[in-house]
């Protein structure tokens, strides 16, 4: 299964979130108690507040496609990279 990057997120912006919200005709209340985040927090995401990366990545499990919400488990669940060495 190919893995997901920040690059693939679906939401990148806020205009990208708004725009999926409305077309599945959700409140901002409705699409962002999905993810742990109030109105009010969704609102400053939507108006172009800076989205931390656990939060888009949530949205991108509760919202993207079944294909790229796998791809996210499936990179969440790979061990990590070993750090290298110090010089």
């Amino acid at each position: 299964m190919p893995s997901a990057t920040v690059k693939e997120f679906w939401f990148r912006s806020s205009v990208d979130i708004v725009e999926r919200r409305k077309k599945l005709g959700l409140t901002q209340s409705a699409f962002w108690v999905r993810v742990g985040i109030t109105q009010s927090g969704g609102s400053r995401y939507e108006s172009g507040r800076d989205i931390p990366p656990p939060v888009a990545l949530l949205l991108q499990v509760a919202y993207g496609t079944e294909r790229q919400a796998l791809a996210l488990v499936a990179q969440m669940r790979q061990p990590p990279s070993p750090a290298s060495p110090r010089r």
